[in-house]
């Protein structure tokens, strides 16, 4: 992957998970890469890839299982009149 300059690296790499996320690829409940499988895939530091769980954590997208890892979080179904709005 290559890396826009002007944006943090997790950054990159957390839209890059957020967008597997949003299009099923990792599907609710399963298992997303861990910390050492994101450092290998995109050749970035272990510190980088703690800051791409970190962040999908704070937007509620995974969740983490101490000894298990982390996984993608259930999220409710919009109903399409709050879709409307």
């Amino acid at each position: 992957m290559e890396f826009a300059p002007d944006i943090p690296r997790w950054r990159q790499v957390a839209e890059v998970i957020r967008r597997r996320i949003k299009d099923g690829t990792y599907p609710p409940r399963t298992r997303i890469p861990s910390v050492v499988e994101i450092t290998a895939e995109f050749g970035i530091a272990a510190v980088t890839a703690q800051k791409v769980h970190k962040g999908l954590r704070e937007e509620g997208l995974i969740y983490t299982e101490p000894g298990l890892g982390s996984f993608v979080a259930e999220r409710p179904e919009k109903s399409a009149a709050a879709e409307d709005v």
